[in-house]
């Protein structure tokens, strides 16, 4: 059967006919999700896979770790507030020039440098991680900013955000997701490789997670070094957040009508309670099930494992050949793996990386596809599974870049 491969300019959805193989591929954006259907039940992918089940169904890593993200966000309404107030402060300063001087002097007295709130968007990976890095590191400068616009010039939304970021909680939450973000961002920066190596998909998710739970199991003994663990001494530094009076804020806030503490409870237990451990409770489930089914693309990783035990690889081996080689017996692909490997370890593909050995061994120009059909195969299927649409995304990135250039280059 010949090769089919059909993709849009923006990759909404790639199918690939390829020896009687579907590869489908959906990125990050809802719209699209709406109307291509990516259910569990009725989408348009369990759909196709009802009636080839050697579809495959992959999500761009790099967006379904946003999406993780954001789905932690939504569901612990708090920090849903929290990422609001994120951008709201970004804006206040962002469209004064005036408030941005107010930011400035504050930072010099402070002996802060190159302070810019930045913006919260949830279609750019890194975008809150950086946003946290900045607010968790010019804190009392935002702050005293805020508090200096409210004593000169009155304003109604300073006096709002000042009121909401001058709290325990929002405080506490700055710092948890300084622990946190630096995990995902990791994470993310993986997917955003060229070429993505399979076997980071199946491995660094679980590792990210496994970092995760430590931070909610820690629970008031974070591990040195973190920025929750320096939360309270922080609080009670009067060269840093001593002199905002944070806890009469937080109480203040109680007083008006915020769910109140409980007997025997402090600020920080019930931080953990209403904010923290749903916040991280949602965020595994949401990596759980964003990043599910990973064994298939994990296996692909056998073109690229030299180093790899043959007891590994064999599995790897078993999984592709159940799912993509039903029309032969498994031990096929075992035994062309027995001399391949020879190949990859001191032969032709001793010194390739995984992308060159599975062009390589797809091409059919080359005698390797002849000697290793049932190889050939499997790695002409890897070579179309759209892991990540970075790539695409950065090339509609540079055509903005230009475009919009353009637009300002006067005629001569």
């Amino acid at each position: 059967m010949s090769n089919v491969f059909l993709c849009t300019a923006f990759p909404v959805l790639s199918l690939c006919l390829c020896t009687k193989v579907f590869i489908v591929g959906v990125p990050w954006h809802d719209l699209f999700a709406l109307i291509l259907g990516t259910g569990k039940q009725n989408g348009v992918a369990k759909l196709l896979q009802d009636d080839y089940p050697w579809l495959v169904h992959v999500t761009c890593a790099a967006h379904r770790l946003a999406l993780a993200c954001r789905d932690a966000t939504e569901e612990v309404p708090y920090m849903k507030t929290f990422r609001d107030h994120l951008q709201q402060l970004h804006l206040y300063f962002h469209n004064s020039a005036n408030r941005t001087a107010v930011l400035t002097a504050a930072s010099e007295v402070l002996g802060l440098k190159d302070l810019k709130v930045k913006e919260v968007k949830d279609t750019r990976w890194l975008s809150q991680h950086q946003a946290i890095q900045t607010l968790q590191r010019h804190l009392p400068a935002v702050l005293a900013a805020l508090a200096e616009e409210i004593q000169q010039n009155k304003c109604p939304t300073a006096k709002g955000l000042y009121a909401f970021c001058s709290t325990f909680r929002f405080v506490a939450a700055v710092y948890l997701q300084a622990d946190v973000l630096p995990h995902l961002a990791r994470l993310s920066k993986v997917f955003q490789r060229e070429m993505v190596n399979f076997l980071a998909i199946k491995e660094q998710v679980p590792i990210t997670m496994a970092a995760l739970r430590v931070i909610k199991d820690a629970g008031n003994q974070q591990p040195p070094g973190s920025f929750l663990a320096q939360l309270h001494q922080d609080l009670d530094n009067p060269a840093y957040l001593g002199g905002f009076n944070i806890a009469s804020h937080e109480e203040e806030r109680d007083r008006r009508g915020s769910v109140g503490l409980q007997d025997g409870e402090d600020f920080w237990s019930r931080f953990q309670r209403q904010v923290m451990e749903p916040y991280l409770d949602g965020l595994l489930r949401s990596l759980e099930r964003r990043f599910e089914n990973l064994d298939i693309l994990g296996a692909f990783h056998v073109f690229g494992a030299a180093t790899e035990s043959d007891t590994r690889n064999a599995e790897y081996l078993r999984i592709l050949s159940r799912k993509f080689l039903t029309q032969q017996p498994e031990n096929v692909a075992l035994q062309e793996w027995s001399s391949f490997k020879l190949h990859v370890l001191h032969g032709a593909f001793k010194n390739m990386d995984q992308l060159n050995i599975l062009k390589t061994l797809a091409s059919q120009h080359d005698e390797w596809c002849q000697l290793y059909p049932s190889l050939s195969k499997l790695a002409a299927i890897a070579l179309t599974v759209p892991v990540s649409s970075v790539n695409c995304e950065r090339d509609f990135s540079t055509m903005n870049r230009v475009s919009i250039t353009h637009c300002y280059l006067k005629p001569i």
